[in-house]
């Protein structure tokens, strides 16, 4: 899995400490990436999570060469390649679709589609308003996808998974969701109605998948809130184990730089 500089979920999706994310948005050495990666870039190799990118797009090349190294090496593992969807006007991402396709690489583009690049509409930004159209130009599996619907997107990763396994190349997801709150919090959000915003509120994914739990009778309410209580315990442990944490030592600034085995003077 590798996404943009909002990596905060992905890696505990994937099995990351919670604790080891508060650390490491607190700056502290026993954080997922020690302390230097902060909001933006976390990475944790133990499960294939591999960031947390500051710029714009520059995930993209990358999940493809992730996949490209898995086909390469003859395993059957995918590659989740996440992106906003600002990002799909980079010329890279263009350029990763086509290598992708001739490729026949193991990867999903998720678009994550939230109306809004920044402050700017997608509407503003290009005449092709449905943003899983751009994959068709490339004769890649695209599809739009309902992002307010967990169950609906669990669907989509699992077929585009197995084809991504079978061989069958790569797949882009438009996964259509919204933000309620702007960009950054200097963002007021004017450029969008309160209309809109309750519109898109009544579709809260979390409010939806609470309640197909409950008319499936997965989990009775008592069940739901122990698992609420368990969860509100693990932040606050987290919450804890940050604050107890130290910060880096200065000579900390001198490693993670390079790596190269064959020259020992250089850092590692």
């Amino acid at each position: 899995m590798i996404t943009t500089y909002r990596d905060h979920a992905h890696p505990i999706g994937r099995g990351t400490d919670p604790k080891l994310i508060m650390a490491e948005l607190y700056g502290k050495i026993t954080g997922v990436s020690k302390g230097k990666g902060g909001s933006m870039h976390m990475f944790d190799k133990e499960h294939n999570f591999f960031g947390g990118h500051g710029i714009v797009g520059a995930q993209i090349p990358l999940g493809a060469g992730i996949a490209f190294a898995d086909k390469y090496n003859g395993n059957k593992a995918v590659t989740l390649c996440f992106m906003g969807d600002g990002a799909v006007r980079q010329g890279a991402f263009h350029e990763t679709l086509n290598m992708a396709m001739t490729w026949k690489l193991p990867v999903i583009f998720v678009i994550e589609n939230n109306q809004y690049a920044m402050g700017t509409s997608v509407e503003r930004t290009s005449n092709v308003t449905d943003l899983y159209k751009l994959g068709l130009a490339y004769d890649m599996p695209s599809f739009p996808v309902d992002g307010m619907r967990c169950e609906d997107v669990a669907d989509a990763v699992e077929e585009a998974a197995a084809r991504g396994r079978k061989g069958d190349g790569p797949t882009l997801l438009e996964i259509r969701t919204y933000r309620y709150k702007g960009h950054s919090m200097s963002d007021p959000a004017k450029y969008r109605s309160k209309e809109e915003l309750e519109c898109y509120k009544e579709q809260d994914p979390i409010s939806s998948v609470l309640n197909t739990i409950k008319n499936k009778k997965y989990a009775s309410d008592k069940e739901l809130e122990a698992i609420e209580e368990r969860v509100k315990a693990k932040v606050d442990e987290s919450v804890q184990f940050a604050e107890e944490s130290s910060f880096p030592e200065l000579d900390e600034l001198y490693k993670d730089v390079y790596y190269q085995k064959d020259y020992p003077f250089i850092m590692d």
